[in-house]
């Protein structure tokens, strides 16, 4: 139009008095910077590294034999020898308590990775089928959320036990056994997590597009709808890995998991609780092990949801 002027695309490009600028950067960098904000999950991950580089390197550093009895050490105190004393039978501790961390550490992993497989298997199927599929699936995993789980893991651990021992040895087939039953009860919040988060992305648009285009159910599920729940379900690595530690803890102390000589954070408490009075720090040591262990978990997994949560946007400067 005449006598108009045309706008400076420089100057229209400038962001208006008191408006905020929004920082550009990657998703990844974007999560990065707010996970550093939340100084408890940075310290949480901190303390787990060192409980994983401990438990994994430190074995290899003190060479001292878990199993080796010295009764002329009988319940020594913290000295140069064995930092953090011996038992009742002269074992030392230090070296009983890395090795027994290995132990706990790995069952908490492993049974989680067998949680969220079967976990995110159920609640896939159920997200993507309708009908009866669905609510039998939903069924299933009523039923086994409403299973009395302890009387129920001491029963099939105290069949098993034996048979995998024969099998395939006995501290692999404890292993074994021990993963099983915690990771086979542990599936249910993860498939219903998956299940909600299927049926709600089913309805955006990008899955009617996808659909449109004939993509098959299969390349729905995998290509579309897992890669968008990866961020809730990381967040519960962290959870039922803590829950695994727990649970292994008890069923150990109870003397239905670990079984001797092979130590874990549980047994270790099982044995020193008996020595409490003279020697509290035989069950102290295992159980600060494991508390700071499931509270840095825990924590850790709060800072990993809200620096993964889309909603928790970048505050940038005016």
């Amino acid at each position: 139009m005449a006598g108009s002027t045309l706008a400076s695309p420089t100057a229209s490009a400038l962001p208006q008095e008191g408006a905020a600028v929004v920082e550009r950067g990657s998703p990844g960098i974007e999560t990065w910077r707010r996970f550093l904000r939340h100084r408890l999950a940075v310290a949480s991950a901190v303390i787990l590294g060192v409980m994983l580089l401990a438990v994994a390197v430190g074995p290899l550093l003190w060479r001292v034999p878990i199993n080796d009895i010295d009764f002329s050490a009988h319940l020594d105190g913290p000295s140069w020898a064995h930092p953090f004393g011996t038992d009742d039978l002269g074992q030392d501790l230090l070296a009983r308590m890395l090795y027994g961390g290995r132990i706990s550490l790995a069952v908490g992993l492993a049974a989680m990775a067998v949680a969220i497989v079967v976990g995110i298997a159920v609640g896939a199927i159920a997200g993507m089928a309708v009908g009866a599929a669905d609510a039998g699936l939903m069924w299933l995993t009523d039923l086994f959320l409403a299973l009395p789980q302890l009387p129920l893991l001491l029963l099939i651990i105290y069949f098993f036990r034996e048979p995998l021992k024969a099998i395939v040895g006995p501290e692999l087939g404890v292993f074994i056994l021990i993963v099983a039953v915690i990771g086979g009860f542990r599936w249910m919040p993860v498939a219903r997590l998956v299940r909600a988060q299927f049926l709600s992305l089913r309805e955006k648009e990008f899955i009617e597009a996808a659909v449109a285009q004939g993509a098959s159910a299969f390349r729905i599920m995998f290509a579309e709808l897992l890669p968008n729940i990866a961020s809730s379900v990381l967040v519960f690595f962290t959870l039922i890995i803590a829950n695994n530690i727990v649970f292994e803890a008890g069923l150990s102390y109870l003397g239905a998991g670990v079984q001797d000589p092979t130590p874990s954070w549980g047994k270790l408490i099982s044995q020193g609780q008996q020595l409490i009075v003279t020697r509290p720090s035989l069950a102290l040591a295992p159980g600060i092990a494991i508390v700071l262990t499931v509270l840095a978990l825990n924590i850790f997994g709060d800072g990993l949801r809200d620096a993964l949560d889309p909603r928790a946007k970048v505050r940038i400067e005016h």
